[in-house]
């Protein structure tokens, strides 16, 4: 299954280090990656694999939102077809 992650909030050090660290730690695999500084604000939208993932879509959502608040920026977690479903034009 694929996931998109998506993170928003003011930009500090150490954003991506520690979503991806959470990744790696956890057997997620980053697929693709953008981030960018849009009017001041942090921007990032990865898309991950959890084929070999050592947490459930659900724990995934949930520790990111904890890491969410440690860092004080917003962590989205939505299943890609869910994703690719709203996005369609």
């Amino acid at each position: 299954m694929n996931a998109i992650v998506t993170v928003v909030g003011s930009d500090k050090v150490g954003i991506i280090a520690k979503v991806s660290a959470y990744m790696a730690d956890n057997g997620i695999n980053i697929i693709d990656i953008t981030q960018t500084i849009l009017s001041g604000n942090f921007v990032m939208m990865m898309m991950v694999n959890l084929d070999n993932a050592k947490v459930v879509v659900e724990d995934l959502r949930e520790n990111m939102n904890k890491l969410a608040v440690d860092m004080g920026v917003e962590i989205n977690v939505m299943n890609e077809k869910v994703f690719s479903a709203m996005h369609r034009v």
